[in-house]
């Protein structure tokens, strides 16, 4: 299991393999990342993120490479993060619509009660304006 930060660095590295294809080193991902750590502890995280299999050192200079560990868990994290964006739009259109018909109840509501009296102009004054809100 890794931490906040080394999934932070993780998905970081991922990217910039991705744009760029070269190697990433830690000096690389400190300006990038913006994290608030020294560069030593993004070393030691990187070490960590190595040792789970995320990432491998070409050669003992060089940068870090993602490795298909790494591909798959930044797919899945893209792909979770995907369904939680598309579930909370769905809740907020369902909110959206039942904001909506209870707004078009108390509409109707009051159209019932203005029918109940005996008053045509006064019948006839609500429905139009009714029928202007919901046009």
């Amino acid at each position: 299991m890794i931490s906040q930060r080394q999934e932070q660095l993780l998905n970081f590295l991922v990217r910039e393999y991705i744009e760029t294809s070269e190697p990433i080193s830690s000096k690389a991902l400190k300006k990038v990342c913006d994290l608030d750590v020294c560069g030593a502890t993004i070393r030691n995280d990187l070490q960590v993120l190595t040792e789970e299999g995320y990432i491998t050192q070409p050669h003992t200079s060089a940068g870090r490479i993602p490795t298909r560990k790494a591909y798959k868990y930044f797919a899945d994290k893209m792909e979770n993060d995907r369904q939680k964006e598309f579930d909370d739009f769905i809740v907020r259109q369902i909110r959206f619509a039942h904001e909506q018909m209870e707004s078009q109840m108390k509409q109707m509501e009051e159209l019932m009660q203005v029918l109940e009296k005996d008053n045509l102009f006064e019948i006839l004054t609500t429905i139009e304006i009714w029928h202007k809100k919901i046009m």
